[in-house]
């Protein structure tokens, strides 16, 4: 668990370093170049893939009991956050207002929250 934190630890504070930098770097008009603003616009999903990356690492190091939770917190999490996202879907054809897609990853991750802590209460 110790290795966990600090891949994901690290993964998480150089995104939130690449993050900043990058709206640093594209505020105003100081790049010009379209394609230089879509890769800098882009380039905190590098260390997004390496927060990934230490999230299947540690999937590999659970026992057979640790997976079936975490298989059925993500199963609730990706069917919670497809009936939530396709409900308000419709709210919106009655005037709610249009939600960025930067909604739905902390959504899912509440979904995924809460279905673990189900799972695990559950396997107590």
């Amino acid at each position: 668990m110790k290795r966990y934190a600090w891949e994901l630890g690290a993964s998480l504070a150089l995104y939130g370093l690449v993050l900043t930098a990058s709206l640093l770097a594209l505020r105003g008009d100081a790049i010009g170049h379209e394609g230089l603003r879509l890769a800098i616009s882009l380039a905190p999903m590098v260390p997004c893939g390496l927060t990934c990356w230490a999230l299947l690492r540690q999937m590999r190091r659970l026992d057979e009991l640790g997976l079936r939770i975490q298989f059925e917190a993500v199963g609730f999490a990706f069917a919670a956050t497809a009936m939530l996202t396709f409900g308000y879907g419709f709210l919106e054809n009655v005037g709610f207002p249009r939600l960025s897609l930067f909604v739905v990853w902390p959504l899912m991750a509440g979904c995924w929250g809460a279905g673990l802590a189900l799972s695990t209460w559950r396997y107590r």
